[in-house]
């Protein structure tokens, strides 16, 4: 099976920027790159399996083809729902935040 595109939306985008942000700010370049390549490597993840993503929080809001996936050294949730043509990534967020409510926002 060939990988799928990965196609983050906008809010996705903004997850990721704030947090690599964060990270040049608060703790150095360094920590801020590694980030990126972690994400990396689970896009890769994702975009080659999409179905080894975990459906837990798609079954708490309702939306029970959403799936996550955590990425290995940062506490960073991936979530997406796979498309016929490409992974459509809704969303990049801490695990410690109440991510039920997070992804309910109007704005999601």
């Amino acid at each position: 099976m060939a990988a799928k595109a990965i196609v983050p939306r906008s809010l996705a985008l903004r997850d990721i920027e704030e947090a690599v942000d964060y990270f040049a700010r608060e703790v150095g370049s360094r920590v801020a790159l590694g980030y990126v390549e972690d994400l990396q490597s689970a896009y890769e993840l994702i975009a080659s399996h999409p179905a080894s993503g975990s459906l837990r929080y798609g079954y708490e809001i309702g939306l029970p083809g959403l799936r996550s996936v955590q990425l290995k050294r940062y506490p960073y949730l991936i979530f997406y729902v796979e498309q016929t043509d490409h992974i459509d990534v809704w969303r990049v967020l801490h695990a410690r935040m109440n991510i039920p409510a997070w992804l309910q926002t109007p704005n999601s």
